[in-house]
């Protein structure tokens, strides 16, 4: 019978096998870090489905779980742990009614609700696909559609391009949902055309992104694979660190280092002490001018003090340096 304990000790290494450490991944001795690629990023594929128009939005988060949005519906989104979420939406410009008509979760952590791990696999795209591409191939599973005993199992695959260019977070800056509310209105103005037959030409939701959508299908053994395309200049295996940025009148305090900061704190502490010492002097005994500051007859004699400080120790030197009249046999 196996030892609990050993359980126990093995269950961090369990964990650390299932993660996908986007700061700290490190492929056939080399090291890359697309923490800067982490945060849902969204990306769609849209279909004529006469009379209704589909649109699927594909939701990726690279590094962390996504997030329950608020203000929609448990039904409509995907489960905790979900890495990568297609939720397919249907729009029938006849009437203006839009429905969410399936949530697919493919790929992400599920082993304490379903017992399926996301078990990532991280490869070098010179490697897996032996050409020249620079790069890394990331593959995510865990999700399985319909969640019955016959549905299929899903898994991602997202190959990072090599493109100095672009950090890979380009396209990302609108607003989501004006973008599809807009997208949504040209296409009930197209399909309201005079050739009904016509397929309506569906808006390009995704234009200027740096992550593109390649293709959904079953492919060997029923499996649901998502495959998408993203580019960025992170996915380089030479690529330099980013020099630092000069500080700005904002943000200059930031190079300050240990020293500064020591004379800073120790002229405070000095400038705190005259001014306390010099409102206890007035305050208890009246005092004026000189006599307001503490040790002011200290401080009035400190350039003598010092002058004679440094006679007495030129006066040591000279007396150290010589041998008092004797010199070498």
């Amino acid at each position: 019978m196996p030892n609990p304990w050993h359980c126990l000790l093995l269950l961090p290494a369990c964990v650390a096998a299932v993660t996908l450490d986007c700061k700290h991944i490190r492929i056939d001795k080399k090291d890359f870090d697309l923490s800067a690629l982490g945060g849902p990023k969204t990306i769609h594929e849209q279909r004529w489905l006469p009379p209704s128009i589909s649109n699927t939005t594909f939701t990726i988060d690279l590094c962390s779980p996504l997030k329950k949005l608020k203000g929609v519906d448990s039904k409509e989104q995907c489960p905790s742990g979900t890495r990568v979420c297609g939720v397919e939406e249907r729009y029938n410009p006849i009437d203006g009614v839009k429905e969410v008509v399936e949530v697919r979760p493919i790929a992400g952590e599920f082993s304490t609700s379903h017992g399926r791990a996301m078990d990532p696999e991280v490869t070098r795209l010179k490697e897996s696909s032996n050409t020249a591409l620079e790069g890394l191939r990331i593959e995510l599973r865990g999700g399985k559609f319909p969640e019955t005993r016959s549905g299929d199992l899903q898994k991602a695959i997202v190959e990072l391009l090599c493109d100095r260019e672009l950090t890979g977070n380009e396209g990302f800056e609108e607003d989501e949902k004006v973008v599809e509310a807009a997208s949504y209105g040209r296409m009930g103005r197209r399909a309201d055309g005079d050739n009904d037959d016509e397929e309506p030409e569906l808006p390009d939701l995704d234009k200027g992104k740096s992550l593109q959508f390649v293709s959904y299908k079953s492919e060997k053994d029923d499996v649901g694979v998502l495959r998408l395309t993203w580019k960025t200049k992170y996915a380089c295996e030479s690529a330099e660190k980013e020099p630092a940025k000069e500080p700005t009148e904002g943000n200059k305090t930031a190079g300050w280092g240990f020293f500064t900061w020591f004379i800073i704190v120790v002229f405070l502490l000095i400038a705190a002490y005259i001014i306390f010492g010099s409102w206890l002097n007035y305050s208890r005994y009246g005092a004026r001018g000189w006599d307001l500051i503490p040790h002011g007859d200290t401080l009035r004699d400190l350039p003598y003090l010092m002058k004679e400080w440094v006679g007495g120790l030129a006066d040591r030197m000279k007396s150290g340096g010589s041998r008092g009249g004797y010199s070498a046999v």
